[in-house]
């Protein structure tokens, strides 16, 4: 019996049921199933140093468990030094029974090794049933030695379906593994914050503080200070004439004393 790798035989068996009652095929072939997945990685600093691209097509090739190949510049860019021909970056097309051996590496072992990991985002879908995802650092594979890596990169992974939109894509990924990012937080968030506002408008605070007798007791201030002003206002006004009479006293010495000096120093 030949050997048939763990997710296809889940496919077959119940993620094409699941499919089937959820969007209501009448034909087993109508639905969706993976046919390939692409790993790409460019490598622009190669059109100064070439070996980097023979680093970028060993770590594709361990990652991919297939022999990776290098694409090529299509035309030429004087700006970045590029002529037609050079490698630019690298690639791999996984199909069949590698295909489904590696999404299984990937959910099961390299996906929980990315830090603060919380789920794959949901917007990558290019409306036609295809997904892409980014993946930062190379070193989330276990089958990379860390101490043999020549720089920290990412690549980029395409899932080829053939859905015909994105619902049915995301829903044949996500029975097949892959964790998207849930939206119940946010729909929660939002519910307790449309639970908030009414709590606030029914509480008859307001009401009494704008009761409050303040003004009355403000209005009769003004009369208590009115009788008290007269005496405080004879006092201030005697303390600040005989403060002024003595300051000027002080100043007309201080001059005196100063010209005289000057006088006797001419003299």
């Amino acid at each position: 019996m030949s050997y048939i790798p763990r997710l296809k035989k889940e496919y077959k068996s119940n993620v094409v049921t699941r499919l089937i009652k959820e969007f209501s095929y009448d034909n087993v072939m109508q639905v969706p199933k993976l046919e390939k997945i692409v790993i790409s990685k460019g490598v622009g600093a190669a059109v100064n140093d070439k070996k980097l691209i023979d680093h970028a097509l060993n770590e594709v090739t361990e990652i991919s468990g297939q022999k990776a190949i290098a694409t090529m510049s299509k035309k030429d860019v004087a700006s970045f030094k590029l002529r037609k021909g050079m490698p630019v970056g690298v690639k791999v097309t996984l199909r069949g029974e590698k295909m489904y051996e590696f999404l299984d590496r990937f959910v099961t072992t390299a996906l929980p090794r990315v830090r603060d990991f919380s789920g794959v985002k949901s917007t990558g879908f290019d409306g036609r049933g295809n997904y892409n995802l980014g993946v930062t650092e190379q070193i989330i594979f276990p089958e990379i030695n860390i101490d043999k890596i020549n720089k920290i990169s990412g690549m980029d992974i395409t899932f080829v379906t053939s859905a015909n939109s994105d619902k049915e894509a995301m829903h044949l990924l996500s029975e097949l593994g892959l964790p998207f990012k849930k939206k119940e937080s946010s729909d929660n968030n939002s519910t307790v914050e449309d639970k908030k506002p009414p709590v606030i408008e029914q509480a008859p605070v307001a009401e009494v503080v704008e009761e409050s007798p303040v003004e009355e007791v403000a209005e009769e201030s003004p009369a208590a200070e009115d009788k008290e002003e007269p005496s405080s206002l004879k006092f201030n006004v005697s303390f600040d004439k005989t403060f002024k009479l003595s300051f000027n006293v002080v100043i007309k010495k201080i001059l005196l004393n100063s010209y005289s000096s000057l006088i006797r120093k001419l003299i």
